[in-house]
């Protein structure tokens, strides 16, 4: 994790701590259930805490902000977004059942009392947030067509209400087959000690006022 603090410097000595204490959970329970591939889990604070920590660098949310994290699987990018912004609210949904196990489980362990978890598909859901986040959780269109019920149309916060992803491939080739260009898109490789890894890697908004544009998927979840 030290290596991560001169990145970020926006966070504070007590959100290192919880994120450090966050990270040995991580791999306690990655002992039992595969959260992170096995020769990763060397790499967890680079390669799945530092892309999450990104946000911080031009997120910033008002208090009372609802965030929900769609497919959260072990937690990213919501348990991380969860200690960084501790007035928002977050709830971390995901369909398996043993990583939601997990997260609620650090969740408590840490004491993150903005921190909701619901073992649920997103696609059954529908309240309003000011964001969806979600990181490779599915192809564009399939995560749209699951999440845009979720959101509510504004803007108080640095940016637009909107879906939040954590995005690879061709930006241009994903904007053509979803009819659906991000408002906002930062890339992550320059951040993070210009590491290969991320290349193409970036972290995109689209708004909620244009989700209805998008193509549907060519598979219709639950159809």
């Amino acid at each position: 994790m030290q290596a991560l603090v001169p990145l970020f410097p926006e966070v504070t000595e007590a959100q290192w701590a919880q994120l450090t204490a966050m990270a040995a959970l991580h791999r306690e329970w990655n002992e039992k259930i595969n959260l992170v591939s096995r020769k990763d889990i060397e790499n967890l604070e680079r390669h799945h805490y530092a892309p999450s920590i990104a946000a911080i660098k031009f997120l910033k949310l008002m208090d009372g902000c609802r965030v929900m994290d769609v497919g959260t699987g072990g937690g990213f990018p919501g348990l991380i977004l969860a200690v960084l912004y501790p007035k928002a609210r977050f709830t971390l949904v995901d369909s398996v059942g043993k990583k939601i196990t997990v997260v609620q489980d650090i969740a408590t362990r840490l004491e993150l009392k903005n921190v909701d978890v619901k073992n649920a598909r997103a696609e059954t859901m529908n309240h309003e947030h000011d964001f969806v986040t979600g990181r490779a959780v599915a192809d564009l269109r399939t995560f749209v067509y699951n999440t845009r019920q979720l959101l509510a149309k504004g803007q108080k916060h640095s940016l637009p209400n909107g879906i939040l992803y954590w995005q690879g491939g061709d930006p241009t080739a994903e904007a053509e087959a979803a009819n659906l260009a991000p408002v906002f898109s930062y890339e992550l490789r320059p951040l993070l000690w210009n590491d290969e890894k991320f290349e193409g890697k970036r972290i995109v908004l689209y708004r909620a006022q244009d989700l209805q544009r998008c193509k549907k998927p060519d598979i219709i979840p639950g159809g």
